[in-house]
């Protein structure tokens, strides 16, 4: 009976293929973890996927020996077919679902349980490693609501190296740090860089950052951890520098700012270093999408 077990799962597993990808092999403790699952039917039939929750199961195990516990289960709602000789691919986040706080590496298995079949096939493990990173800076802040106290909220600006690589990350959480919001890398780092941050009256955070000898990258993130603005500046003659004026408003003086692909807003909509204006804002934009004042319709001067 064993031997005929066996046999069935070797001739399912041999007509399915799962393959769990993840597009890095290290991610720094609490930033999203997203993992794909490629499935491709050699079957010769239609597979029928996703009639239920249980049709996706992940397996988290640690290299060190720690036990790794499930948090939550791993949505994977949502019914689709796959074709015989078609491949489909489906996305998660399995960091909210598994304790992976712990530094050290780590290997995911998915499987798949093919319900008309009866049976269940299971990727090969795929490995991953949890870093902790440098912390640099940090600044708790407050955030509006609609009655009441603010929410106490806080920024923090950490370094971690990736493949030989430094890279500088947000890390957005409550006060205590118990509840992250949203964890993530927001460029490449020189190990001499001192990174500038400031908070406007708004709260979104300003920071100024070396990504290599004469290169600097500006980021503008919102309260809800979203970079609103994102722009290029090189060292000339002056260094680039956070600065603000009079009315509290930052912006980057010294330096020369260049035009790349990966500008936000693009480059062709604003040249201005200023975020979206919040509500509460003296600022607005007119229909080009440049930043303007409420009272006089003018771009407002460094």
């Amino acid at each position: 009976m064993l031997v005929l077990l066996l046999a069935s799962t070797l001739l399912a597993a041999g007509q399915i293929s799962i393959e769990v990808l993840i597009d890095q092999d290290q991610f720094l403790r609490d930033e999203s973890l997203p993992v794909k699952v490629r499935i491709t039917n050699r079957a010769g039939q239609t597979l029928h996927l996703g009639q239920d929750n249980e049709w996706l199961a992940f397996a988290v195990e640690s290299l060190d020996g720690a036990v790794v516990s499930k948090l939550a289960d791993v949505p994977v709602t949502g019914e689709f077919t796959l074709e015989s000789a078609q491949t489909a691919t489906r996305q998660v986040d399995l960091m909210p679902c598994f304790e992976v706080s712990q530094a050290g590496r780590y290997t995911v298995t998915a499987t798949v349980k093919v319900k008309q079949w009866n049976e269940e096939i299971s990727s090969k493990p795929r490995g991953f490693e949890i870093v902790r990173g440098t912390k640099l800076w940090e600044q708790a802040f407050g955030v509006p609501a609609g009655e009441g106290a603010p929410e106490a909220r806080k920024y923090a600006l950490q370094q971690a190296s990736y493949r030989r690589q430094l890279k500088l990350y947000l890390r957005l959480t409550d006060v205590s740090e118990n509840r992250v919001f949203r964890v993530f890398p927001i460029g490449p780092l020189v190990s001499f860089s001192q990174p500038e941050a400031q908070l406007d009256k708004a709260s979104y955070l300003h920071v100024l950052f070396q990504t290599g000898a004469r290169s600097f990258l500006f980021h503008v993130i919102n309260p809800e951890g979203e970079v609103v603005l994102r722009q290029s500046y090189d060292y000339t003659e002056t260094r680039p520098t956070l600065r603000a004026n009079p009315e509290g408003r930052i912006y980057v003086g010294g330096g020369a700012r260049h035009l790349t692909a990966t500008d936000i807003p693009p480059s062709l909509t604003s040249n201005l270093a200023v975020p979206p204006p919040g509500p509460d804002s003296p600022l607005s934009t007119n229909k080009a999408g440049e930043v303007i004042t409420k009272k006089d319709g003018k771009t407002p001067k460094k």
